[in-house]
């Protein structure tokens, strides 16, 4: 059999869980795969690399910036490179191609190899994490081909929806890499085909409140085997429910106009998701903290297995980062202030009474517009007149302010009259005399966008009140994730019950709710496309001289109709001649 030589995999452990022991990498640069049948560590290594390559891996990718709810003051930025009409198959910020299709390849490599492993001297134990890590690589591969669809499917020249070629054997130097795309519902196929094997073998969660799950498929297994396989420590690999989490996300992405050929229902997409909810606890279980996991006094607090009730899966916690800080902090904060959120965005916070700023019930005036409006804008976005930093600043943005805040003062202030709040944590001192941090992680899912998920889905599906069997609808999930907001308390959200009755005003509410909710984490900008929404909405700012209040135009967009859907790699489709172009690229 031939020989096939991959590099060993190093430093994987942090990028994964936060926990030391789950991956110790092998010392060796290259090792034949014969080595793995007596080194087990070196084998889950290969998994370790999967993980490494999973998209924006401990960060956020801020795509708002190709989007009408961020500018960036950083003229390389690449998404507002995209936005200005330089998109190309060549020059795509979004591309996966070669991240995902290596991640898939290791995940192909482990499958056929792993039976050659001894993972214990214990049988038992020996049965368990080969059923487990087989399980793992298959969701793995899931999720990968999740993401390339994501950026890469697309409507081809014939107007066949196209997903990517479905590759589910490992490559070497004899293989045929001149091979077509598959379809776009044979990818969907080939992800529910991994998903099923690996929901068969992952536990829903791990730790001890998955053992009887575990027991119940293999009896007379004890907690001490079992804690080995399936303990707490795991916490961080993916789980059964991180699996339905993805399986959620692509039936919403199918489900949406941009893919609608794929034949996947919103009844399918609301479904899928109500798993989530249900997961969370019901609907009525939204963490009242979920809002603002990211500066949660109780971070430092989390042991290495440990997520708040809001969060699903997140990555390592840093513990005494600012670098995120230093960023995006206002200048007089010691910041570059990079994300710049725009006037559109801020346009999208209703008032507090839950009526949007362009309603008159609202009482929204234009000269004193950040007044009794929605309490998560002065959470997620910093504007003229509020305070931050670690001794409650005041940040002058005004065009005719003196400091360096001010609109469009120096190369690192504001273009829109706006600084990005959100993730940051202002307890943090960013002055190099003091140069301290705190502790960080990045959220790879959390539970508000699995209720978000299936509001939208449901509400296509049944309109705002019906629920299927799920026994809860998009009327009333909105209504917590408002009602946790603090929007509507003294009215009981008397906007949400016009909308109540309104499947397409409901649908206009749970978009910008979305929108909110989940702003600069990363969904903007997929959202845009997947709805086919207008991509190319001037980013407005807000200028403030002498105490006059006046919208202005930032930046332009300019995106073609064939952007809907990303690009295959130009120096790819160039190789391979099987391998078609999405239109227009």
């Amino acid at each position: 059999m031939k020989k096939i030589i991959i590099p060993a995999l190093l430093a994987l452990t942090a990028s994964l869980t936060g926990c030391d022991d789950v991956f110790v990498p092998a010392p060796e640069n290259n090792l034949p795969l014969d080595f793995l049948e007596d080194n087990s560590t070196y084998a889950e290594n290969m998994l370790g690399a999967v993980y490494v390559y999973l998209p924006n891996n401990g960060s956020f990718p801020y795509n708002e910036v190709a989007t009408d709810d961020a500018v960036s003051n950083d003229a390389n930025n690449g998404y507002r490179i995209m936005a200005s009409g330089r998109w190309t198959a060549q020059n795509n910020p979004i591309n996966r191609w070669e991240g995902c299709r290596s991640a898939i390849q290791y995940c192909n490599i482990f499958l056929e190899n792993m039976d050659r492993v001894t993972w214990s001297k214990d049988e038992d134990v020996n049965k368990l994490f080969a059923e487990r890590f087989k399980a793992e690589a298959h969701g793995l591969r899931a999720i990968h081909m999740f993401y390339l669809l994501q950026s890469h499917a697309g409507i081809d020249a014939s107007g066949n929806l196209l997903g990517v070629p479905v590759i589910e054997v490992s490559e070497n130097s004899e293989s045929n890499f001149n091979v077509p795309r598959n379809t776009f519902t044979e990818c969907l196929e080939a992800i529910q085909r991994d998903a099923n094997i690996a929901l068969d073998g992952l536990p829903t969660r791990y730790g001890s409140s998955c053992f009887d799950e575990i027991r119940a498929k293999h009896p007379g297994i004890t907690d001490g085997q079992l804690e080995r396989v399936y303990g707490a420590k795991f916490t961080g690999r993916i789980s059964g429910e991180i699996v339905e989490a993805f399986l959620g996300r692509l039936a919403l992405m199918a489900a949406s106009p941009a893919y609608a050929a794929s034949g996947c229902t919103w009844e399918q997409a609301a479904n899928a998701n109500a798993k989530i909810v249900k997961y969370a606890g019901g609907v009525n279980s939204l963490d009242p903290n979920g809002a603002t996991w990211y500066c949660d006094p109780n971070i430092e607090k989390l042991s290495d297995f440990e997520s708040p009730a809001e969060v699903i899966w997140r990555g390592e916690r840093n513990a005494t980062s600012n670098d995120l800080e230093k960023e995006n902090f206002p200048p007089t904060l010691y910041g570059n202030g990079r994300i710049n959120p725009t006037q559109n965005l801020v346009d999208a916070f209703p008032m507090a009474n839950g009526y949007p700023i362009t309603d008159p019930k609202g009482n929204y005036s234009d000269q004193n517009p950040y007044a009794d409006r929605d309490p998560r804008l002065s959470l997620y976005i910093l504007y003229n007149g509020a305070t931050a930093g670690h001794n409650n600043k005041v940040i002058n943005t005004a065009a005719d302010g003196t400091d360096n805040d001010a609109l469009n003062k120096i190369s690192t202030s504001t273009r829109t009259g706006y600084y990005m709040k959100k993730h940051l944590r202002q307890d943090v001192n960013c002055d190099p005399n003091a140069n301290q941090g705190n502790a960080h992680y990045m959220a790879r899912m959390r539970y508000t966008e699995f209720f978000l998920n299936y509001a939208e889905a449901a509400n296509e599906a049944w309109g705002p009140t019906g629920s299927g069997n799920n026994g809860f609808s998009a009327y009333d999930v909105i209504k917590e994730i408002r009602l946790r907001a603090g929007i509507g308390l003294e009215n009981g959200d008397a906007y949400l019950e016009e909308c109540k009755g309104d499947p397409e005003k409901m649908r206009q509410l749970i978009r910008n709710e979305r929108r909110i909710e989940l702003c600069f984490e990363g969904f903007r900008f997929f959202d845009l496309r997947r709805w086919k929404e207008n991509l190319n909405e001037t980013a407005r700012g807000m200028e403030i001289t002498d105490g006059v209040y006046t919208p202005f135009d930032v930046e332009t967009r300019n995106y073609r109709d064939y952007m809907y859907y990303g690009p295959i790699p130009y120096t790819e489709v160039l190789k391979f001649s099987e391998l078609k172009q999405n239109a227009g690229w």
